[in-house]
């Protein structure tokens, strides 16, 4: 499989209509922000059992001569969201993961596509309307598209699941069974609410006609959610995490997100020489697994909401800081490992375009089909975001009104030395900052290209999608001397197939200074590079 070549523009997403979608809107002029935004409308339509616009979103933005940018596009917890609330419906465990109850965040994807073409408009110049960035996603809505793989499978494994969940049976399957492959899709209620979105502007999901909508149903179905919550609602522009690493500067997304882990585990590997041992070897492999075990005990102390954290995400990120958990690794033996923060659903795509305008951005609704509920007017698929809130005040992430979330997204963007770009990601949960680590380490530690990072065979320490065991797993494409030698070094080996989605669908681009793109996608998922 060979990677992408272009020029004036590059995408990747995990479905092609996706990256289009956003190379269309290059083609007509427009920029990364704006045909960012076309492809996370599109996505929203044709791949709905991994997002929506009922999710959250996350942007790393980088301008070649201005200052990294970001917006947290995240919802809180809705005001009535309380121990006392899930109490009173006789709920003190843990908040479910499905259901009415499960939707008690705001969801801030939209927010974060209002705040992406003001953006593009102040900075950029960007003069595309709304209405032609979300013009394919109302068709793909209307007029249907074929059903992948992906979804068609999925949807059967969570078919017993969700069926009970209000609006899931008669939004995502067909005579009571999941659509066929290649079958015709359509989501009209959907497609009304994003052509109204582009008529009044990403504001009314918040602040107006469609806000009112939207509280009523949520609130009908039995959501904490209110009008109050989705008018109090705003993204937020902020200035990502920055790991300064040997090859250059490593950007990515600030808490709630866990983007300070896929940070960390690349400056703990910076520390190790990684480039010592052969890529894909089984030292390269343990080594990679064990920076993550070093970064995620970090990750499970302190990251939370930032207005609730001890410590601020950049102080883990200090050479002193990633020097002292290098040391803590055992370069022959595998250190005990505990739960992961488990399943997640999620897309990521990038996209360049000819003057260099980068963006990598995730959008997500959290488990599949996020929390199961579809509005029965607006047609929108409901986040599930809050159901990791506990109900234990004691613990780190406790459900509060008004908190965020903890999130596993985290889109990452690096500026090499020698004047290359790269923007990369993936979807799935925990394996998001270990897919990360393959991508980049291959890429820029190893000369790899980035077709062949991504689709060369990885690992997963821990859940994630549809996955509920702890153990590390490994696609069966790694040499059974890889597979023995690790087990040899203490690690529970559990073997995955060859090419499989549980492992995340990852994509890459890099600029070179000269201004060449080239880009690679996962063939894990239904996706595609688009360039020109």
């Amino acid at each position: 499989m060979q990677q992408k070549w272009g020029i004036q523009g590059m995408a990747v997403a995990p479905h092609s209509l996706a990256s289009e979608s956003a190379v269309a809107v290059l083609r007509e002029g427009g920029n990364a922000l704006e045909a960012m935004i076309a492809a996370a409308a599109t996505i929203a339509v044709v791949y709905p059992h991994m997002n929506s616009i009922g999710g959250d979103s996350f942007w790393v933005i980088h301008s070649p001569g201005k200052a990294m940018g970001g917006i947290d596009a995240c919802g809180a917890a809705a005001g009535l969201a309380s121990k006392k609330w899930y109490a009173e419906r006789g709920i003190t465990k843990s908040i479910p993961f499905r259901g009415a109850v499960a939707a008690n965040t705001v969801a801030g994807t939209i927010s974060g596509w209002g705040a992406a073409q003001q953006l593009s408009q102040k900075a950029l110049r960007g003069k595309i309307p709304l209405s032609r960035l979300l013009a394919d996603a109302i068709h793909y809505a209307e007029a249907g598209v074929p059903v992948t793989f992906s979804q068609s499978s999925l949807t059967a494994k969570k078919q017993e699941e969700l069926s009970p969940i209000p609006g899931f049976a008669e939004t995502f399957l067909v005579n009571g069974r999941a659509p066929a492959v290649g079958s015709i899709f359509k989501q009209e209620r959907l497609a009304k609410t994003l052509r109204q979105i582009a008529r009044k502007g990403t504001e009314d999901y918040y602040r107006g006609d469609l806000a009112e909508l939207l509280a009523k149903e949520l609130a009908e179905l039995g959501s904490p959610l209110r009008l109050n919550d989705l008018h109090r609602h705003q993204a937020k522009l902020i200035d990502p995490l920055e790991l300064k690493h040997s090859l250059g500067h490593v950007y990515n997304m600030t808490p709630p997100t866990q983007g300070v882990v896929s940070l960390m585990i690349l400056g703990i590997l910076d520390q190790l020489n990684l480039k010592r041992f052969k890529v894909d070897s089984a030292e390269y492999v343990h080594h990679c697994v064990e920076a993550t075990k070093q970064a995620f005990k970090v990750r499970d102390q302190f990251v939370t909401d930032p207005a609730y954290m001890k410590k601020h995400a950049q102080s883990f990120l200090t050479p002193a800081f990633l020097k002292k958990l290098a040391k803590n690794i055992d370069s022959e033996k595998a250190l005990p490992w505990g739960q992961g923060k488990g399943p997640a659903d999620t897309i990521w795509m990038g996209v360049v375009d000819k003057q260099g305008n980068s963006v990598s951005f995730i959008q997500s609704i959290y488990h599949e089909f996020g929390a199961g509920i579809v509005l029965p007017s607006s047609g929108v698929n409901w986040q599930n975001r809050g159901c990791s809130f506990s109900l234990d005040p004691k613990t780190l992430n406790h459900l509060e009104p008004y908190r965020k979330p903890f999130h596993t997204l985290n889109p990452a963007l690096a500026l090499f030395k020698d004047g290359k770009t790269m923007v990369y990601g993936t979807m799935g949960g925990d394996g998001q900052p270990q897919t990360q680590c393959a991508v980049f380490t291959r890429t820029a530690t190893y000369g790899l290209d980035p077709q062949d990072a991504i689709s060369r065979p990885r690992w997963l320490l821990g859940r994630t999608w549809g996955q509920t065991s702890d153990s590390l797993k490994l696609e069966s494409r790694f040499s059974p001397w890889v597979a023995k030698e690790l087990h040899a070094m203490g690690h529970e080996i559990e073997m995955l197939d060859a090419f499989d989605e549980t492992v995340g669908h990852a994509g890459c681009i890099i600029r070179e200074a000269s201004g060449t793109l080239r880009g690679g996608w996962d063939p894990r998922s239904d996706g595609a590079v688009s360039a020109f």
